[in-house]
């Protein structure tokens, strides 16, 4: 998913914001997450990774685009498939 951008920053300025990015994410108390990559291709800011709930995702992407709206912004972050254990494990 992209979001066009209106008035993002200028080419240069996008180290600056991937940066601010991985700082936000790893930093902010409703997500702490740092498994999330960070990077600009041209224009646009990429955010690739796996996340284990589609609210996480919600919730990540909503905190990066308050933070910088305006930022063209595509997001690759899929949802782990997890599953509760059907049994209990036993070790020898």
């Amino acid at each position: 998913m992209t979001t066009p951008a209106t008035g993002g920053p200028p080419t240069g300025d996008l180290d600056y914001v991937e940066a601010e990015v991985r700082r936000l994410l790893a930093e902010d108390p409703g997500i702490g997450e740092q498994g999330i990559e960070v990077r600009h291709r041209e224009r646009v800011l990429v955010l690739r990774g796996e996340v284990e709930s589609p609210g996480r995702r919600r919730e990540i992407l909503r905190t990066v685009r308050n933070r910088f709206p305006g930022l063209a912004l595509r997001a690759d972050i899929s949802v782990s498939a997890t599953h509760p254990p059907d049994a209990p494990e036993e070790l020898p």
